[in-house]
């Protein structure tokens, strides 16, 4: 998969740079051609020589240096395929979500016109601090892909999240990269996100816990895979994802989310990941109602948005229908009995009994479809969502 892929490796100042030796290894085993530089902070834990020697390139530290008339800050950005940050420091990130361009390193990013990938390498404290937060959010709704860091005890002697992510981990996610990366070039995608919410009176309402966390993830997916992604999002959505290939679009109840995703067609793919309220209380009042007054509601169907769509004629119909089906018993079944009844051509099944995988960071799925179950491993919303694009192309393939 790798075999011909140019990729240019970063090099920053963290302790964790001497894991960057060991990619550089597994990455030109696997095929790929690996062309390094690295910043003055790189330079003061690896050795340009040992760089060198793995890559059997030169190792590229100042902008001024014998190769300046080839304009190594395009050259080297232009040509590769792939950009790797690996370890990425908090201070490197925050010069890249500034567009700074003090050093040759930074100028690469700042002049590159290819994918990146981060692998943050930092204390805890730092991670958490919420002025790098929001650097992060910049980098990742500028496009780049981020590694998380580990939970681990740490070089200086305390324990959190900051530990860079092991080689292996940044190598299948480079894997992934390519798997991906083209694979839904020119398409169009719908995907609902969130929980919806129904109003009571004015200042009441019923929802649910829905964060829109995987939803998200399957929108970033999509678009890194180069779709163009319409986001419908319900207003409670913990997160709002961010890229250039989508467009988010903030909606409240039911109602508003059904009218806007047939709005938004006709679309190559359309995934229901949004937790929708069954129902909306058929006599909501404009006005606060009063303890004193009590609150006798009454109730009738929201719309299914998920088989408005799948069971649409063929000629408006989505060729990539997705639903979630979101369970506390008897799983599979209730999965493949939605797939049939709603028109979907895949399931998502989620157990969420004793409130699992609502505003969690992992989730455990099955994949329900015409040709049988999948059942996946435990693993990021990230990488769920990337599996769910990777089904996705496969299937629009067949």
């Amino acid at each position: 998969m790798l075999s011909g892929k140019r990729i240019l490796l970063i090099i920053t100042g963290s302790i964790a740079a001497y894991k960057s030796l060991e990619l550089i290894r597994l990455l030109t085993k696997a095929g790929a051609s690996v062309e390094a530089a690295l910043t003055p902070g790189g330079k003061q834990f690896v050795t340009p020589l040992s760089v060198e020697t793995l890559t059997g390139k030169k190792a590229h530290i100042e902008m001024w240096d014998d190769d300046a008339y080839e304009m190594n800050h395009i050259e080297l950005s232009r040509s590769a395929d792939l950009v790797i940050v690996a370890p990425a420091t908090a201070d490197f990130i925050a010069k890249v979500s500034r567009g700074e361009g003090d050093d040759l390193a930074s100028t690469l990013m700042l002049a590159k016109n290819k994918p990146a990938i981060f692998a943050p390498s930092m204390n805890v404290e730092m991670w958490e601090n919420p002025a790098f937060q929001r650097n992060l959010k910049t980098i990742e709704s500028d496009g780049a892909t981020v590694v998380s860091p580990k939970v681990d005890a740490l070089a200086c002697g305390e324990f959190g999240i900051g530990k860079m992510a092991e080689p292996e981990t940044l190598f299948e996610a480079t894997q992934q990269h390519f798997a991906l990366a083209t694979s839904l070039e020119g398409k169009r995608a719908i995907v609902t996100s969130g929980g919806t919410i129904e109003r009571i009176d004015a200042v009441r309402y019923i929802s649910n816990f829905s964060s829109g966390k995987q939803g998200n993830a399957i929108a970033i997916a999509l678009a890194k895979s180069g779709a163009h992604v319409t986001l419908v999002s319900g207003l409670n959505s913990e997160v709002s994802a961010s890229h250039p290939n989508l467009n988010r679009l903030s909606v409240e109840s039911a109602e508003d989310m059904h009218q806007a995703v047939h709005e938004s067609l006709p679309a190559d793919i359309f995934v229901g990941c949004a937790a929708v309220c069954d129902f909306k209380v058929s006599n909501a009042s404009d006005r606060k109602t009063k303890k004193a007054e009590g609150l006798n509601l009454t109730f009738e169907e929201n719309p299914d948005i998920v088989a408005s769509v799948g069971q649409l004629p063929k000629e408006q119909r989505p060729s990539a229908v997705v639903g979630f089906a979101a369970e506390t018993e008897n799983l599979i079944e209730n999965a493949q009995d939605k797939r049939r009844r709603k028109g979907c051509d895949l399931v998502v099944a989620n157990n969420v009994q004793s409130g699992a995988v609502f505003g969690q960071q992992s989730n455990t799925a099955s994949f329900v479809s015409e040709s049988g179950v999948q059942d996946l491993e435990t693993m990021s919303k990230e990488r769920l969502g990337q599996e769910i694009a990777s089904w996705i192309a496969s299937h629009l393939q067949d």
